[in-house]
C-alpha cells in the first residue's frame, strides 16, 4: 500500500471556486487516498467487529451549483449505502482533517441509538480528552468533548432520540497544520488509536 501524506494541496482543494474545478482537483488529488484508505480499514472494522464493512468514497454526485465544501471515506456493513446505518468516516474540510463514528438524520432506528447512548453515557468518559462532539455532518463546527461532556453532551443526544432532522457525530478533529505534519505513519497510528477509542461507542450504539 502506497503511503498517505496529507498536503496543504489536499485542504486547498475546497478553495478552489466552481463546482466543476473543484469536482476535478477533488477527484485527482483527494479521492485516491480517500480510496486507499476505503480499502485499509474496511479491513481493519471487518476484523474489529465480525461484521464485513464496505468503503464508500464521497462522489457528490447530486451537485449542480455548490461545490463540496467538504469529502470523505465512510465504513459501514452495508454494500449499497452507508447513510441509513451509524457509520465511521475519515474526511476533510479546508481546515482540518475528521476520524469520526456519525448518526446522521436518514437513519430510520437513529431514537433507539440514541437511548442506548443515554443509557450508556459514562462511556464518554474513557474517550481521550481532545475528542469533539457535534449535531450537524453538514458544520465544520464541534464542541470539545471535555468541555461540553455533560449537557452539551447529553443535550446533543436527546435532540438525536427526538428532532427528526438531529444528528450526532463523535470523534477527533486534527487541525490543517498539524494533519500536513504527520507521516504517514503516524497519521495511520492516530486514524487507528481513534477507531480504536470509538468503536465500544459504535457497540452501544448497534445495540451489539
Amino acid at each position: 500500500m502506497d503511503k498517505i501524506k496529507w498536503t496543504n494541496k489536499d485542504f486547498e482543494v475546497f478553495e478552489i471556486d466552481g463546482l466543476e474545478q473543484r469536482m476535478e482537483a477533488l477527484s485527482t488529488i483527494v479521492r485516491p487516498k480517500f480510496q486507499q484508505l476505503g480499502e485499509l480499514f474496511s479491513s481493519y472494522f471487518s476484523s474489529k467487529t465480525g461484521d464485513e464493512f464496505f468503503p464508500h468514497v464521497a462522489k457528490h454526485a447530486r451537485r449542480t451549483i455548490n461545490p463540496p465544501k467538504d469529502s470523505w471515506v465512510a465504513f459501514a456493513p452495508y454494500k449499497r449505502g452507508y447513510k441509513s446505518l451509524p457509520h465511521f468516516q475519515i474526511g476533510l474540510w479546508n481546515t482540518h482533517l475528521f476520524i469520526i463514528v456519525a448518526i446522521i438524520y436518514e437513519a430510520p432506528q437513529k431514537s433507539e441509538m440514541a437511548t442506548r447512548l443515554l443509557k450508556n453515557m459514562e462511556y464518554f468518559n474513557q474517550l481521550p480528552e481532545d475528542f469533539i462532539i457535534s449535531g450537524d455532518h453538514m458544520s465544520q463546527d464541534a464542541i470539545s468533548l471535555k468541555l461540553g461532556r455533560e449537557e452539551q453532551l447529553e443535550n446533543l443526544l436527546i435532540r438525536l432520540r427526538d428532532v427528526k432532522k438531529g444528528e450526532f457525530l463523535v470523534g477527533r478533529h486534527i487541525s490543517r497544520e498539524e494533519a500536513v505534519n504527520l507521516s504517514s505513519e503516524q497519521f495511520l497510528q492516530l486514524t487507528e488509536e481513534t477507531f480504536e477509542a470509538l468503536l465500544p461507542i459504535y457497540n452501544i450504539i448497534i445495540g451489539k
